[in-house]
């Protein structure tokens, strides 16, 4: 009875050709994938002893968009870890926003006691870490905006969550957009419910496309 499968956090590597390919052919796979990345930084992947580089994770990207040019893209990044010199993050930012993605889950690097990264003598101020976060996290926006933009006045199959009574209600498209049906338009029966909407505009702080509903 499960309508909707999403695949999250599997790595490049691991992400293989086959389950894309699988993916943009099923019915209940949706067109959306979480791929953690780290660092657009080969330098700083190779610190991380990670198991692949950037242009494995651009093959992948591209292979998502080749099967799937509406597919959404969320991506994990790491920013200010033990080495990561400034070229490094620069490295890492023109290598985010080159490729076809549309989210970026940023987090600040932390110190675990006993692992090998503390031999690493480069450190990175909490200020700049900040700094780097923030970079990303705009272009994050700029991204997922752009992408929503590119939905508006099309029509869509969006799975509503149950909210409050007199609250608005949300849900998401195959393609992971996010979309809101006003406080009138609510009804409890659509909670958990896959309904054609039409998606208008932008809400009033940009997390989501409003949606009018399509019945009958």
């Amino acid at each position: 009875g499960i309508l909707r499968y999403r695949i999250s956090s599997i790595e490049p590597n691991l992400l293989t050709d086959e389950t894309i390919a699988f993916c943009a052919e099923s019915q209940k796979f949706m067109p959306h994938f979480h791929i953690p990345l780290q660092s657009g930084s080969d330098d700083v992947l190779k610190l991380m002893r990670r198991k692949y580089d950037t242009q494995l994770f651009r093959e992948k990207v591209d292979l998502v968009r080749r099967l799937m040019p509406d597919a959404f893209i969320g991506v994990d990044v790491m920013v200010g870890c033990r080495g990561e010199e400034p070229h490094c993050f620069d490295e890492c930012y023109a290598f985010l926003q080159s490729i076809d993605v549309q989210q970026l889950h940023v987090f600040p690097y932390s110190e675990r006691p006993g692992t090998a990264a503390l031999k690493i003598p480069y450190v990175v101020s909490d200020a700049e870490k900040r700094r780097r976060s923030q970079m990303l996290l705009t272009l994050s926006d700029e991204k997922t905006e752009a992408f929503y933009r590119r939905h508006i006045g099309t029509e869509a199959d969006v799975l509503l969550e149950r909210a409050p009574k007199g609250k608005a209600m949300h849900g998401f498209t195959k393609n992971y957009v996010r979309v809101e049906l006003p406080p009138a338009l609510a009804r409890e029966e659509y909670g958990n419910a896959i309904l054609r909407m039409r998606l208008t505009d932008f809400n009033h702080n940009k997390t989501a496309l409003r949606g009018e509903l399509l019945l009958g």
